[in-house]
């Protein structure tokens, strides 16, 4: 293999490994649950798609065709990790909220979003 590319492996593997560090060390550190959300959510999801992008330049240089997998993996992650964090963070709002201040599941406004029902807004 060439030189310039085991050196773009090596750091994206470095990289990687730099995030993954930082979002396990938030992970354990921060108190909230809310705050811990926030680490494997966005430096640890980083440190994977580091690997998967010098397992992607591994597998180019070595075969010279492009490996999918590694891709379809990349946006998996990214487009189910917000969607997990989202979902968290609501079943925390909601088993942290008093029964009173939950809004009335038969409203059209339910407990997930959090909003007040439109006949009640003001100023439209």
């Amino acid at each position: 293999m060439n030189f310039v590319v085991e050196l773009l492996i090596a750091c994206a593997l470095v990289v990687s490994g730099v995030f993954g560090l930082v979002g396990s060390y938030g992970l354990v550190k921060l108190t909230d649950t809310l705050q811990r959300l926030h680490a494997p959510t966005k430096a640890t999801t980083l440190g994977v798609g580091g690997v998967l992008v010098a397992s992607m330049i591994f597998f180019y240089a070595k075969t010279g065709s492009l490996s999918i997998h590694e891709l379809l993996i990349s946006v998996f992650l990214l487009l189910t990790a917000p969607i997990t964090a989202n979902f968290i963070s609501k079943t925390y709002m909601a088993r942290h909220l008093k029964e009173s201040d939950l809004p009335d599941s038969q409203t059209a406004c339910g407990w997930s979003i959090y909003d007040e029902p439109p006949e009640s807004r003001t100023g439209s």
